[in-house]
Protein backbone atom coordinates (compact mmCIF):
# COMPACT_ATOMS: atom_id res chain seq x y z
CA UNK A 1 0.00 0.00 0.00
CA UNK A 2 2.80 2.47 0.88
CA UNK A 3 4.49 1.71 -2.42
CA UNK A 4 1.29 2.60 -4.33
CA UNK A 5 1.07 6.01 -2.54
CA UNK A 6 4.66 6.81 -3.37
CA UNK A 7 3.98 5.91 -6.98
CA UNK A 8 0.92 8.28 -7.11
CA UNK A 9 2.85 11.21 -5.67
CA UNK A 10 5.69 10.59 -8.13
CA UNK A 11 3.24 10.69 -11.08
CA UNK A 12 1.65 13.99 -9.87
CA UNK A 13 5.05 15.60 -9.43
CA UNK A 14 6.10 14.55 -12.93
CA UNK A 15 2.88 16.08 -14.38
CA UNK A 16 3.37 19.37 -12.52
CA UNK A 17 6.99 19.61 -13.67
CA UNK A 18 5.85 18.93 -17.20
CA UNK A 19 3.16 21.68 -17.10
CA UNK A 20 5.63 24.17 -15.63
CA UNK A 21 8.07 23.31 -18.37
CA UNK A 22 5.39 23.81 -21.00
CA UNK A 23 4.43 27.23 -19.56
CA UNK A 24 8.03 28.35 -19.36
CA UNK A 25 8.80 27.07 -22.79
CA UNK A 26 5.55 28.65 -24.12
CA UNK A 27 6.45 31.98 -22.56
CA UNK A 28 9.98 31.84 -23.97
CA UNK A 29 8.64 30.82 -27.34
CA UNK A 30 5.99 33.61 -27.28
CA UNK A 31 8.67 36.16 -26.46
CA UNK A 32 10.89 34.79 -29.20
CA UNK A 33 7.97 34.78 -31.63
CA UNK A 34 7.27 38.47 -30.85
CA UNK A 35 10.89 39.28 -31.69
CA UNK A 36 11.48 37.10 -34.72
CA UNK A 37 7.95 36.74 -36.16
CA UNK A 38 5.85 39.74 -35.13
CA UNK A 39 3.00 38.97 -37.56
CA UNK A 40 2.58 35.48 -36.09
CA UNK A 41 2.79 36.97 -32.59
CA UNK A 42 0.00 39.48 -33.45
CA UNK A 43 -2.27 36.70 -34.70
CA UNK A 44 -1.66 34.71 -31.53
CA UNK A 45 -2.39 37.58 -29.10
CA UNK A 46 -5.13 39.28 -31.17
CA UNK A 47 -7.98 37.43 -29.38
CA UNK A 48 -6.57 38.46 -26.02
CA UNK A 49 -6.28 42.07 -27.11
CA UNK A 50 -9.83 42.04 -28.46
CA UNK A 51 -11.13 40.63 -25.19
CA UNK A 52 -9.22 43.31 -23.25
CA UNK A 53 -10.68 46.03 -25.53
CA UNK A 54 -14.22 44.74 -25.04
CA UNK A 55 -13.73 44.71 -21.29
CA UNK A 56 -12.34 48.27 -21.34
CA UNK A 57 -15.17 49.59 -23.57
CA UNK A 58 -17.74 47.90 -21.39
CA UNK A 59 -16.20 49.53 -18.33
CA UNK A 60 -16.28 52.98 -19.97
CA UNK A 61 -19.90 52.51 -21.03
CA UNK A 62 -20.81 51.49 -17.51
CA UNK A 63 -19.07 54.57 -16.09
CA UNK A 64 -20.83 56.88 -18.61
CA UNK A 65 -24.20 55.31 -17.82
CA UNK A 66 -23.56 55.74 -14.12
CA UNK A 67 -22.60 59.39 -14.66
CA UNK A 68 -25.73 60.10 -16.73
CA UNK A 69 -27.89 58.42 -14.12
CA UNK A 70 -26.36 60.56 -11.36
CA UNK A 71 -26.87 63.75 -13.41
CA UNK A 72 -30.49 62.79 -14.10
CA UNK A 73 -31.10 62.16 -10.43
CA UNK A 74 -29.50 65.52 -9.52
CA UNK A 75 -31.61 67.45 -12.08
CA UNK A 76 -34.80 65.74 -10.95
CA UNK A 77 -33.94 66.48 -7.33
CA UNK A 78 -33.49 70.19 -8.13
CA UNK A 79 -36.82 70.23 -10.01
CA UNK A 80 -38.63 68.56 -7.13
CA UNK A 81 -37.03 70.95 -4.65
CA UNK A 82 -38.08 73.96 -6.78
CA UNK A 83 -41.64 72.67 -7.05
CA UNK A 84 -41.77 72.07 -3.32
CA UNK A 85 -40.51 75.59 -2.62
CA UNK A 86 -43.13 77.09 -4.97
CA UNK A 87 -45.85 75.02 -3.33
CA UNK A 88 -44.79 76.23 0.11
CA UNK A 89 -44.75 79.82 -1.18
CA UNK A 90 -48.27 79.46 -2.61
CA UNK A 91 -49.53 77.96 0.65
CA UNK A 92 -47.97 80.85 2.58
CA UNK A 93 -49.67 83.41 0.32
CA UNK A 94 -53.02 81.63 0.61
CA UNK A 95 -52.63 81.46 4.38
CA UNK A 96 -51.85 85.19 4.54
CA UNK A 97 -54.92 85.99 2.41
CA UNK A 98 -57.08 83.76 4.57
CA UNK A 99 -55.82 85.42 7.76
CA UNK A 100 -56.40 88.87 6.29
CA UNK A 101 -59.94 87.92 5.33
CA UNK A 102 -60.54 86.40 8.77
CA UNK A 103 -59.30 89.56 10.51
CA UNK A 104 -60.67 92.25 8.19
CA UNK A 105 -63.55 90.45 6.54
CA UNK A 106 -63.91 89.80 2.81
CA UNK A 107 -63.92 92.73 0.40
CA UNK A 108 -67.08 92.59 -1.64
CA UNK A 109 -66.82 93.60 -5.28
CA UNK A 110 -69.99 94.57 -7.09
CA UNK A 111 -69.60 93.98 -10.82
CA UNK A 112 -68.85 97.39 -12.34
CA UNK A 113 -69.26 96.65 -16.03
CA UNK A 114 -70.79 99.41 -18.13
CA UNK A 115 -74.44 98.50 -18.60
CA UNK A 116 -76.96 101.04 -19.81
CA UNK A 117 -79.86 101.75 -17.45
CA UNK A 118 -83.26 100.36 -18.45
CA UNK A 119 -84.86 102.27 -21.31
CA UNK A 120 -87.77 103.32 -19.14
CA UNK A 121 -85.44 104.79 -16.48
CA UNK A 122 -85.58 108.42 -17.51
CA UNK A 123 -84.05 111.13 -15.30
CA UNK A 124 -86.59 112.55 -12.86
CA UNK A 125 -88.28 115.80 -13.74
CA UNK A 126 -86.27 118.63 -12.18
CA UNK A 127 -85.49 122.33 -12.59
CA UNK A 128 -83.83 123.47 -15.77
CA UNK A 129 -80.17 122.40 -15.73
CA UNK A 130 -78.01 124.66 -13.60
CA UNK A 131 -74.74 123.24 -14.89
CA UNK A 132 -72.93 123.18 -18.20
CA UNK A 133 -69.81 121.74 -19.78
CA UNK A 134 -67.03 124.06 -20.91
CA UNK A 135 -63.76 123.55 -22.75
CA UNK A 136 -60.81 124.69 -20.58
CA UNK A 137 -57.23 124.11 -21.72
CA UNK A 138 -58.37 121.33 -24.01
CA UNK A 139 -60.37 119.53 -21.29
CA UNK A 140 -64.07 119.30 -20.54
CA UNK A 141 -65.05 121.00 -17.28
CA UNK A 142 -68.43 120.74 -15.53
CA UNK A 143 -69.55 123.93 -13.79
CA UNK A 144 -71.92 124.68 -10.94
CA UNK A 145 -70.69 122.28 -8.27
CA UNK A 146 -68.46 122.39 -5.20
CA UNK A 147 -65.59 123.07 -7.61
CA UNK A 148 -65.25 122.96 -11.38
CA UNK A 149 -64.94 119.28 -12.19
CA UNK A 150 -62.57 118.06 -14.89
CA UNK A 151 -64.78 115.59 -16.70
CA UNK A 152 -63.54 112.26 -18.09
CA UNK A 153 -65.61 109.57 -19.79
CA UNK A 154 -64.33 106.02 -19.47
CA UNK A 155 -65.55 105.14 -22.97
CA UNK A 156 -63.65 108.01 -24.60
CA UNK A 157 -61.67 106.57 -27.53
CA UNK A 158 -58.48 108.09 -26.12
CA UNK A 159 -58.33 105.46 -23.35
CA UNK A 160 -61.35 103.15 -23.68
CA UNK A 161 -59.17 100.34 -25.07
CA UNK A 162 -56.21 100.99 -22.80
CA UNK A 163 -55.60 98.39 -20.09
CA UNK A 164 -57.00 98.31 -16.60
CA UNK A 165 -55.03 95.28 -15.44
CA UNK A 166 -56.03 92.70 -18.05
CA UNK A 167 -59.37 94.42 -18.71
CA UNK A 168 -60.08 97.46 -20.91
CA UNK A 169 -60.91 100.78 -19.26
CA UNK A 170 -64.04 101.31 -21.38
CA UNK A 171 -66.30 98.70 -19.79
CA UNK A 172 -64.48 98.23 -16.46
CA UNK A 173 -62.86 101.56 -15.54
CA UNK A 174 -65.54 103.59 -13.76
CA UNK A 175 -63.53 103.42 -10.50
CA UNK A 176 -60.27 104.94 -11.76
CA UNK A 177 -62.19 107.34 -14.04
CA UNK A 178 -64.29 108.69 -11.16
CA UNK A 179 -61.19 109.03 -8.98
CA UNK A 180 -59.29 110.71 -11.84
CA UNK A 181 -62.05 113.35 -11.99
CA UNK A 182 -61.89 113.90 -8.22
CA UNK A 183 -58.08 114.06 -8.06
CA UNK A 184 -57.76 116.32 -11.13
CA UNK A 185 -60.45 118.67 -9.75
CA UNK A 186 -59.36 118.91 -6.10
CA UNK A 187 -55.56 118.78 -6.48
CA UNK A 188 -52.92 119.99 -8.92
CA UNK A 189 -52.26 116.45 -10.12
CA UNK A 190 -52.08 115.92 -13.89
CA UNK A 191 -54.01 112.71 -14.35
CA UNK A 192 -56.55 110.97 -16.57
CA UNK A 193 -58.32 107.58 -16.60
CA UNK A 194 -55.36 105.75 -18.17
CA UNK A 195 -52.85 107.14 -15.66
CA UNK A 196 -55.21 106.49 -12.75
CA UNK A 197 -55.93 102.96 -13.95
CA UNK A 198 -52.20 102.18 -14.01
CA UNK A 199 -51.80 103.66 -10.51
CA UNK A 200 -54.78 101.65 -9.21
CA UNK A 201 -53.38 98.39 -10.59
CA UNK A 202 -49.98 99.11 -9.04
CA UNK A 203 -51.60 99.68 -5.63
CA UNK A 204 -53.89 96.65 -5.72
CA UNK A 205 -57.29 98.25 -6.39
CA UNK A 206 -58.07 96.51 -9.71
CA UNK A 207 -60.51 93.58 -9.47
CA UNK A 208 -60.17 91.25 -12.45
CA UNK A 209 -63.30 91.15 -14.64
CA UNK A 210 -65.24 93.08 -11.98
CA UNK A 211 -63.92 96.65 -12.08
CA UNK A 212 -62.39 97.98 -8.86
CA UNK A 213 -62.22 96.98 -5.22
CA UNK A 214 -64.18 99.44 -3.12
CA UNK A 215 -60.99 100.31 -1.27
CA UNK A 216 -59.98 102.33 -4.35
CA UNK A 217 -61.86 105.35 -2.98
CA UNK A 218 -60.17 105.81 0.39
CA UNK A 219 -56.84 104.50 -0.88
CA UNK A 220 -56.66 106.78 -3.93
CA UNK A 221 -57.93 109.88 -2.15
CA UNK A 222 -55.44 109.55 0.69
CA UNK A 223 -52.71 108.57 -1.74
CA UNK A 224 -53.08 111.95 -3.46
CA UNK A 225 -53.38 114.02 -0.30
CA UNK A 226 -57.14 114.38 0.10
CA UNK A 227 -59.17 113.94 3.25
CA UNK A 228 -61.49 110.94 2.80
CA UNK A 229 -64.18 109.62 5.12
CA UNK A 230 -66.92 107.02 5.05
CA UNK A 231 -70.43 108.50 5.18
CA UNK A 232 -72.36 106.27 7.55
CA UNK A 233 -75.38 108.59 8.01
CA UNK A 234 -76.86 108.32 4.54
CA UNK A 235 -79.69 110.87 4.68
CA UNK A 236 -80.76 113.83 2.56
CA UNK A 237 -79.67 116.23 5.31
CA UNK A 238 -76.22 114.65 5.39
CA UNK A 239 -75.87 115.11 1.63
CA UNK A 240 -76.87 118.76 1.97
CA UNK A 241 -74.51 119.39 4.88
CA UNK A 242 -71.48 117.83 3.19
CA UNK A 243 -72.03 119.32 -0.26
CA UNK A 244 -72.82 122.77 1.07
CA UNK A 245 -69.62 122.73 3.18
CA UNK A 246 -67.39 122.08 0.17
CA UNK A 247 -67.09 118.28 0.20
CA UNK A 248 -67.22 116.21 -2.97
CA UNK A 249 -68.67 112.71 -2.63
CA UNK A 250 -68.12 109.35 -4.28
CA UNK A 251 -71.21 107.16 -4.56
CA UNK A 252 -71.31 103.49 -5.52
CA UNK A 253 -74.61 103.13 -7.33
CA UNK A 254 -76.69 100.00 -7.70
CA UNK A 255 -79.44 99.08 -10.13
CA UNK A 256 -81.46 102.07 -11.26
CA UNK A 257 -80.98 105.20 -13.35
CA UNK A 258 -77.19 104.92 -13.53
CA UNK A 259 -76.52 101.22 -14.02
CA UNK A 260 -77.96 97.74 -13.89
CA UNK A 261 -75.01 96.52 -11.80
CA UNK A 262 -72.47 98.57 -9.85
CA UNK A 263 -71.09 101.98 -10.87
CA UNK A 264 -68.99 104.73 -9.24
CA UNK A 265 -70.11 108.35 -9.74
CA UNK A 266 -69.26 111.69 -8.11
CA UNK A 267 -71.74 113.89 -6.25
CA UNK A 268 -70.27 117.30 -6.98
CA UNK A 269 -72.75 119.88 -5.64
CA UNK A 270 -76.36 120.94 -5.25
CA UNK A 271 -78.67 123.52 -6.70
CA UNK A 272 -80.51 126.27 -4.84
CA UNK A 273 -83.62 124.12 -5.04
CA UNK A 274 -81.92 121.13 -3.43
CA UNK A 275 -81.18 118.97 -6.50
CA UNK A 276 -77.89 117.06 -6.69
CA UNK A 277 -75.24 117.57 -9.38
CA UNK A 278 -73.29 114.50 -10.41
CA UNK A 279 -70.33 113.58 -12.58
CA UNK A 280 -71.04 110.21 -14.16
CA UNK A 281 -67.86 108.72 -15.69
CA UNK A 282 -69.95 106.90 -18.28
CA UNK A 283 -72.39 109.60 -19.35
CA UNK A 284 -71.92 113.31 -19.97
CA UNK A 285 -75.68 113.54 -20.53
CA UNK A 286 -76.45 112.29 -17.00
CA UNK A 287 -73.71 114.60 -15.69
CA UNK A 288 -75.62 117.60 -17.04
CA UNK A 289 -78.87 116.57 -15.30
CA UNK A 290 -79.84 117.48 -11.76
CA UNK A 291 -81.01 114.66 -9.52
CA UNK A 292 -83.39 114.20 -6.63
CA UNK A 293 -81.29 113.46 -3.50
CA UNK A 294 -83.64 110.75 -2.23
CA UNK A 295 -83.42 108.95 -5.59
CA UNK A 296 -79.61 108.98 -5.25
CA UNK A 297 -79.85 107.50 -1.75
CA UNK A 298 -82.44 104.90 -2.78
CA UNK A 299 -80.26 103.66 -5.66
CA UNK A 300 -77.01 103.35 -3.68
CA UNK A 301 -75.39 99.91 -3.79
CA UNK A 302 -76.08 97.44 -1.01
CA UNK A 303 -72.31 96.88 -0.52
CA UNK A 304 -71.00 97.82 2.92
CA UNK A 305 -67.27 97.05 2.81
CA UNK A 306 -64.41 99.59 2.83
CA UNK A 307 -66.82 102.48 3.40
CA UNK A 308 -69.21 101.61 0.58
CA UNK A 309 -71.49 102.87 -0.74
CA UNK A 310 -70.79 106.54 0.08
CA UNK A 311 -67.63 108.51 0.85
CA UNK A 312 -66.82 112.21 1.28
CA UNK A 313 -63.69 113.88 -0.12
CA UNK A 314 -62.22 117.24 0.77
CA UNK A 315 -58.99 119.15 0.42
CA UNK A 316 -56.68 118.68 3.39
CA UNK A 317 -56.38 121.88 5.44
CA UNK A 318 -53.06 123.70 5.12
CA UNK A 319 -51.19 123.44 8.43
Amino acid sequence: MKRDNRSGRLVRNIILVALLAVLCIGGVELAACRHFAPETYDRIVAPVRYAATVVADTGKAALNAAGQFCNSVAVKTVELATQAAQHVSNLAAQTADALDELINGPEVVILQVVTPPPEDSQPPVTDPPSTQVMEVNGQQVLTGGVAPVTYFCQSDEEWADQPYGTDPIGPYGCGPTAMAMAIASLTDTDTDPAKMAAWAVEHGYWARRSGSYHSIVLGTARGFGLEAETVADRTVNTLYDLLSSGHMMVALMGKGHFTTGGHFILLRGMTLTGEILVADPNSLERSLQTWDPQLILDELSSARDNGAPLWSLSVSPIS
